[in-house]
């Protein structure tokens, strides 16, 4: 690595930090499933193309991000919590199951029909605090 790569890494990586550290509670919810998306993409891929390693990897990290997520749910703070506590559950076994079985049909789905559309709800949900906020004077 040379010294011009090593300074950009090491800019980025305080960027990232910076952004990580002033972001609200909001955000890094929807941060989370940006990059829980991105692993079953990149698990899927490698699931397809027959690299077992990368494919774990990505998994494992998905893994990691579902279970994130699942204990900073507030179970007793609205009606629905319980029940996304158990599809967090659930999607943390199929996770595995799909590392173990290295199906890709199986990634694809938990992405599209679980993952994708809890994102988008929360990047709506997001939004719509961010202009609660601001048409209430607060950023």
């Amino acid at each position: 690595m040379t010294a011009t790569t090593f300074g950009r890494t090491a800019q980025a990586n305080r960027y990232r930090d910076d952004a990580l550290a002033t972001a609200s509670p909001a955000a890094l919810l929807v941060m989370l499933y940006d990059r829980l998306v991105l692993d079953l993409q990149r698990a899927e891929q490698a699931q397809r193309t027959g690299d077992r390693q990368t494919a774990h990897t990505n998994l494992v990290h998905a893994q990691d991000i579902v279970a994130e997520l699942q204990s900073s749910l507030k179970v007793d703070a609205w009606e629905g919590a319980a029940g996304l506590s158990g599809l967090y559950t659930w999607l943390r076994s199929e996770l595995v199951a799909t590392n173990l079985s290295g199906d890709a049909e199986r990634t694809a789905a938990c992405r599209v029909d679980i993952v994708e559309p809890l994102a988008e709800a929360w990047r709506e949900a997001a939004l719509q605090h961010l202009s609660g906020a601001s048409s209430a004077g607060v950023a």
